[in-house]
């Protein structure tokens, strides 16, 4: 079996997508629906046919931004067409992150605990 030549190529395409959208989405996209959007991570399919893209949002509402973005994704794939140097573009599919929500939940919690602990001692 031959060995890819290029093992890493998967992660420098996502990488790449997730540069040039963040590009795209803040200077061509003027849907009024999408506010401040962080892009957070690309995760492309081997064949490269499809991307998940994970996002976050400063201010707005997460779902209304996902739609929003999911029906402006093939404008944005025509974008990323005229960036990038490959056979295939992947088509674009978005996902609300809600690592870093889930990461301030978490940091409450802890802080609830230790401010219980310090009380108890």
């Amino acid at each position: 079996m031959k060995k890819s030549s290029v093992p890493n190529r998967g992660y420098r395409v996502a990488d790449q997508i997730q540069r040039d959208l963040t590009e795209l989405i803040a200077r061509e996209l003027k849907d009024p629906r999408v506010g401040m959007v962080t892009v957070n991570s690309v995760e492309v399919t081997p064949d490269y046919a499809h991307a998940k893209v994970y996002f976050s949002l400063l201010i707005g509402n997460p779902e209304e931004t996902e739609a929003a973005l999911n029906q402006a994704a093939g404008f944005l794939r025509n974008g990323l067409f005229k960036r990038l140097h490959i056979h295939t573009v992947p088509t674009l599919h978005f996902h609300f992150d809600r690592t870093t929500e889930r990461a301030a939940d978490m940091n409450a919690l802890i802080a609830k605990a230790v401010a219980t602990r310090a009380k108890d001692d």
